[in-house]
């Protein structure tokens, strides 16, 4: 079927603090519009669940006529409804689903309530075409740092691996917190750790190598594929303390770089073990830690070493987006999945292997 003559799915992304609204033809991305809230959440340090929600509520449809306009189309030209039905903040959630069921009622259009996490590995698929099955994912977010082995993007996923206490944009936040850098804490740590500055401008950057900072979980007898990121964290606000009391500067970028690396070292080192001991060869990476340009650089380094192709979106469609849950819900369509019921439930808690409710 050529691809133009592919059915069009409208995608709602709501979990936590973006509003994301996607359009998708098969694999082809027709529009990916998003509103986000951070700076409404800067002040707290972090995302505050009921601003989230109320911050959706205003922006969902304008988000929409956005996507609509980009994509050079009409609510009629909607074929079907994806959203996330979970995991994610209870409040957020249930914005994004009420409003694709109204949508999906009004247009009287197939609905499909998708997780979350299957919906970052599904829309690796716009920029680098089918995913290889299985292949093996490494996703890291704020709230997710899980080891997935992927038979089947639309209703096999497997997790092999996932974190006991702080995901690692959850340790970035934190981290950056205690360096004074703001929030969110990935892109300014990650900035700051290639010594470039807030004008702009390019000093010479962080040494990664300056403080031998933990990796959790890696001694002989600790869980293979899981992650801790808690104690990294408080080692790095100690030795901050430690500097402080004593009178002299903090280093910031060296604090940065170190910190960062010791992230992406566990991260990578762990994804490499999984895709060995699953035998697969193609490594994907996705969530907002992927966008970290020296977890791309290792991860590429690494696997290339060892024969394992590595493919990672493009950094906008590694956040949270709509693009990457109408990506999904066009795999449910092309597979002839059955739709989601239109009373279908927002689930905080729910389980990657739940890919389609």
């Amino acid at each position: 079927m050529p691809e133009t003559d592919l059915p069009v799915v409208l995608g709602f992304e709501t979990s936590c603090d973006e509003t994301g609204v996607g359009i998708v033809r098969g694999t082809e991305l027709l529009a990916d519009a998003v509103a986000t809230s951070v700076d409404e959440h800067a002040r707290f340090g972090g995302v505050v669940p009921e601003v989230a929600s109320r911050a959706h509520l205003e922006a969902m449809v304008p988000t929409v006529h956005r996507a609509l306009e980009a994509a050079g189309m009409t609510l009629a030209d909607i074929d079907a409804i994806a959203v996330t039905a979970g995991p994610g903040l209870a409040g957020a959630l249930l914005v994004g689903v009420a409003a694709a069921k109204a949508y999906a009622l009004a247009l009287d259009k197939p609905i499909y309530g998708v997780n979350h996490l299957a919906a970052h590995v599904a829309v690796d698929q716009l920029e680098h075409g089918p995913l290889p099955e299985p292949c093996l994912a490494l996703l890291v977010s704020g709230g997710h740092s899980s080891l997935l082995l992927v038979p089947d993007v639309t209703s096999d996923i497997r997790p092999l691996g996932s974190t006991v206490d702080d995901a690692a944009g959850e340790a970035f936040d934190k981290v950056a917190r205690v360096l004074g850098l703001g929030f969110p804490g990935g892109p300014l740590i990650d900035r700051a750790a290639r010594g470039l500055v807030a004008d702009g401008t390019q000093e010479a950057p962080g040494d990664k190598d300056a403080i031998a900072f933990p990796r959790g979980l890696t001694g002989p007898h600790d869980p293979p594929l899981d992650f801790s990121f808690s104690g990294l964290k408080t080692a790095v606000a100690r030795w901050v303390e430690a500097r402080e009391r004593s009178g002299e500067p903090v280093p910031v970028k060296d604090v940065a770089a170190s910190f960062q690396e010791a992230v992406v070292d566990v991260l990578t080192r762990k994804a490499i073990r999984a895709c060995k001991e699953s035998g697969v060869d193609h490594l994907l990476i996705g969530g907002g830690v992927a966008a970290n340009s020296r977890l791309r650089a290792l991860a590429e380094e690494r696997a290339t070493a060892v024969g394992i192709r590595v493919r990672v979106p493009r950094p906008k469609l590694c956040t949270d987006n709509g693009a990457m849950v109408a990506a999904l819900g066009a795999e449910m369509v092309a597979r002839g999945a059955h739709p989601s019921p239109l009373d279908l439930p927002a689930d905080s808690s729910m389980l990657v292997t739940e890919v389609l409710v």
